[in-house]
C-alpha cells in the first residue's frame, strides 16, 4: 500500500515520491485484514484449527480430555480450556509473539458480563441493558411483569401512525442482542422484528414493553452450573403451545 508523505516529514528532493507501508496501521481500511491474517497464521502455527461455521473460533484438542478454545474478536481473545496448564502455555506463546495484557478471569466480553459463585458461572447483560434503556430514554419507564401483553396481535395497519424507522430498527437490534442471555424475550422480540419495514405506533409500543420488562428484571441471566456430583440426576422439562391461525395478517399458525 502506498501513501503520500505526511506533512512535516516530506523528504527534500523527493517531494514527488510516495511511501510504501510495510506494516498495517490502525485506522486504515486494510489494517483489520492484515491483523486477521497475522493472528490466523500464528494460531495455525501453534496447532489451532479454525471452526468451519464460526470463523472467529479456534479449537485445539491435545487429547480426549484436554481442549482449548479461542474466541477472537478483532484483537480481543477469550480463552477457554479444560486444563489450566494448557491455557498458561497458550498465554506464554501469545506473549512471546505479541504485546498483550492478561486481564485474568472473564468478567466482561462484548456486552456480556460474567459473575462467579458456588453454583457456577452466571452470564448476564445488566450493564448493556442499562445502556440500551438510557439510549432510548426508557430509564424512567414503568417496569412490566411480562415482555408482552397477553394475546398480543400485531398487524400492519396502513391507517396507523408511522414511527421513525431508523430508531425502531436500532431498538430491535439491541433487543436481539440481549436475547443471548435472556431467552425468555426471544418470542416477543421475534414478533416485533416482523415489522422492521414501515413500523407503526403499536409496534413501537410493543418493543418498548419489552424494554419495560427488562428494566424490571435487570438481575436475570443464565447460570452454567458446576459439574454435578455423581448420583445427581438431570430432569428435563419441556413445554409446548400452539396458536391455530393466530396471525391476523396471513392467518398462519404458530406452534412450539
Amino acid at each position: 500500500m502506498f501513501i503520500t508523505q505526511p506533512p512535516g516529514f516530506v523528504s527534500k528532493g523527493n517531494e514527488h515520491k510516495v511511501l510504501r507501508l510495510r506494516k498495517a496501521l490502525y485506522g486504515l481500511r486494510q489494517a483489520p485484514r492484515a491483523w486477521n491474517k497475522r493472528i490466523d497464521n500464528f494460531l495455525h502455527r501453534v496447532g489451532f484449527l479454525k471452526c468451519t461455521t464460526k470463523y472467529g473460533v479456534y479449537v485445539k484438542s491435545l487429547n480426549v480430555t484436554e481442549t482449548v478454545l479461542i474466541c477472537l474478536y478483532v484483537d480481543d481473545l477469550l480463552v477457554i480450556g479444560s486444563s489450566s496448564l494448557c491455557i498458561d502455555q497458550l498465554k506464554e506463546d501469545l506473549k512471546r509473539e505479541f504485546e498483550m495484557t492478561d486481564l485474568g478471569a472473564l468478567s466482561y466480553f462484548l456486552g456480556l458480563e460474567f459473575a462467579y459463585d458456588r453454583r457456577g458461572i452466571i452470564m448476564h447483560q445488566r450493564k448493556y441493558i442499562l445502556e440500551v434503556l438510557k439510549k432510548f430514554n426508557m430509564m424512567d419507564c414503568n417496569p412490566a411483569a411480562t415482555p408482552a401483553e397477553l394475546s398480543l396481535k400485531l398487524i400492519q395497519d396502513e391507517t396507523e401512525v408511522l414511527v421513525d424507522e431508523t430508531l425502531y430498527r436500532q431498538m430491535i437490534g439491541s433487543l436481539r442482542y440481549i436475547c443471548h442471555s435472556r431467552p425468555e424475550i426471544t418470542y416477543s422480540v421475534g414478533i416485533v422484528s416482523r415489522f422492521l419495514s414501515n413500523p407503526k405506533q403499536s409496534h413501537l409500543v410493543a418493543a418498548k414493553r419489552i424494554l419495560r420488562y427488562l428494566k424490571a428484571t435487570l438481575g436475570y441471566g443464565l447460570i452454567f452450573l458446576h459439574q454435578s456430583k455423581e448420583g445427581d440426576h438431570l430432569q428435563l422439562l419441556a413445554y409446548s403451545d400452539s396458536d391455530w391461525s393466530g396471525d391476523a395478517t396471513d392467518r398462519k399458525t404458530t406452534s412450539g
